[in-house]
């Protein structure tokens, strides 16, 4: 009898699976390492190969009329910027006489503002001397030309204040003519005007002695301003040390690199869209992880392969000995992306079966097969292509090995098995290609048994087997009841778009890990 039940609700899938896309970046380690040695080199041959010009360096002291002890730092910004003009590079370049162009010669030099009144000028040249005479240079222009401009306001200022002590100086003239004019006996009127007099020219006389004073201190200031403005810091040369270059631009380049490699890595991870995960790879293939192994375990090696090695492809030959012993129908290994590493696996497979009955490799991988081996071991079971496999005797047990990669022929994947375990390596197919292929076994009604991940991440803790419908132990009973009436049982589940599927029986997942780490 079949029953239907509601569709459980699904969560909607991340936009941005940030562990699938740190998998899939650390699995690119070797192109971001690449970029990172590749930056590394190129900051250290530009250390080598471009090393800096000779470089000389000089302190100026430049004392401002307008200093205040909350400074930001705009008047020694201004001086940075004054630093840079054609009038300061003329007379550099009048000093040095060179006929050098103004706007080429500011180039070669630069200002920078250490503190409120300490300005660093560096200048390169083709020699060190050649850099000192021109930072010395830039150096004296500036300071000749700050003090011009301090003697030229302090000489604008006191000629201010004179004019205005000189127009009161007139207007008290003309009150003294007044006074001196007025008879010495008047009217009330006429001795009030006089009083008023009076207190004018005292008013007046105040006011000039204030203008003559403050003259005379703007003229006095003047000299201090000079004096602090002076060249503290001989000009000399910078000393180039070559290890500290290349220590410093290699590190530059080292991240740089690092950086490149990352982004492009994530970026490619992402346009990619191939997953790495256990749980990505058995939800798009419909069938659950049933093992792991390293591609390094696949490898041919002799006895200096490790132990570890060694037991993982152990492990994973019985337990997939164990699967095709519980099938009466042929079975096929399938790959996706490591068609050396399925052959191996067939091989070490049909040997392990070999010890118990009689058995036949039928090879349909386009290259890297079983048959492609020159140099068979004593006794390995007998490999046929897919051509002879209908002369292979029926009492011989038949393990096909094919390839569901893009390019394969899908209408031999029948004749190979009824049943097939998928041999897929992580990050190799995109979805888009894993969804075909589930899609063209099952119109080929080629049972998937389980999937075998090759290479996969070592951090991964996804969950990688399949679960559709109850708990097993309910299943299990019912498919046993089935089985007592002669039929067979199945639970179709309603899907939202009105379509029905059939859910397959869970599968459990065999423990063959290359390390310590099992496959969930």
């Amino acid at each position: 009898m079949t029953t239907s039940t509601p569709a459980e609700p699904t969560a909607a899938a991340p936009l941005l699976d940030l562990q699938a896309l740190v998998v899939s970046v650390r699995r690119r380690r070797r192109l971001w390492g690449s970029l990172a040695l590749l930056g590394l080199l190129l900051g250290a041959a530009v250390a080598v190969l471009l090393p800096p010009p000779p470089t000389a360096v000089t302190k100026v002291l430049v004392a401002h009329q307008d200093d205040q002890p909350n400074d930001p730092g705009t008047l020694i910004l201004t001086d940075v910027a004054l630093l840079h003009t054609t009038r300061i590079a003329d007379a550099a370049l009048e000093s040095l006489g060179s006929s050098e162009s103004a706007e080429g010669f500011m180039e070669d030099y630069e200002g920078a503002g250490l503190t409120n009144n300490l300005m660093e000028i560096k200048a390169t040249g083709d020699t060190g001397e050649e850099a000192v005479a021109r930072a010395e240079a830039v150096a004296e222009a500036f300071v000749a030309d700050h003090v011009r401009r301090i003697k030229q306001a302090a000489a604008a200022d006191a000629t201010t204040l004179l004019v205005q002590r000189d127009r009161m100086q007139t207007e008290l003239d003309q009150v003294n003519e007044t006074i001196g004019d007025g008879p010495p006996e008047g009217s009330p009127e006429q001795l009030a005007n006089l009083e008023s007099l009076f207190a004018r020219r005292a008013e007046l006389s105040s006011r000039i002695s204030d203008f003559t004073q403050r003259a005379a201190e703007a003229r006095v200031g003047t000299p201090r301003l000079i004096a602090g403005t002076q060249i503290v810091d001989a000009p000399h040369t910078v000393r180039h040390s070559m290890p500290k270059a290349l220590v410093t631009d290699g590190g530059i380049g080292l991240v740089l690199g690092l950086v490149l490699g990352l982004v492009v890595a994530a970026v490619a991870s992402v346009v990619g869209d191939r997953p790495v995960l256990r749980r990505e790879i058995a939800a798009h293939l419909g069938a659950s992880v049933t093992a792991e192994v390293s591609r390094s375990a696949l490898r041919p090696g002799g006895p200096w392969r490790g132990r570890r090695r060694r037991a993982a492809r152990t492990r994973l030959t019985s337990s997939l000995a164990r699967t095709v012993r519980g099938s009466t129908e042929p079975v096929s290994l399938l790959e996706l992306g490591c068609a050396r590493g399925a052959g191996a696996i067939a091989l070490d497979l049909a040997r392990t079966l070999a010890e118990d009955e009689p058995v036949v490799v039928v090879d349909a991988l386009p290259r890297h097969g079983p048959a492609a081996r020159r140099r068979p071991r004593p006794g390995d079971p007998e490999v046929v292509g897919v051509e002879r496999v209908a002369a292979v005797s029926p009492e011989r047990r038949r393990i096909g090995v094919g390839s569901v990669a893009p390019g394969a022929t899908w209408a031999d994947l029948a004749s190979l098995g009824t049943r097939t375990v998928l041999v897929v390596r992580a990050g190799h197919g995109t979805t888009a290609w894993l969804h075909t292929v589930a899609r063209q076994l099952a119109d080929r009604r080629v049972e998937v048994a389980g999937v075998v991940l090759v290479d996969p991440d070592p951090r991964d803790r996804t969950d990688g087997t399949l679960w559709d419908g109850p708990f097993p132990v309910q299943r299990a009973r019912g498919e046993r009841a089935a089985r007592q009436n002669g039929g067979t049982s199945s639970t179709v589940q309603a899907v939202g778009d009105g379509t029905r599927r059939t859910e397959r029986l869970p599968m459990w997942a065999a423990r063959v890990p290359d390390s310590d780490q099992e496959a969930r």
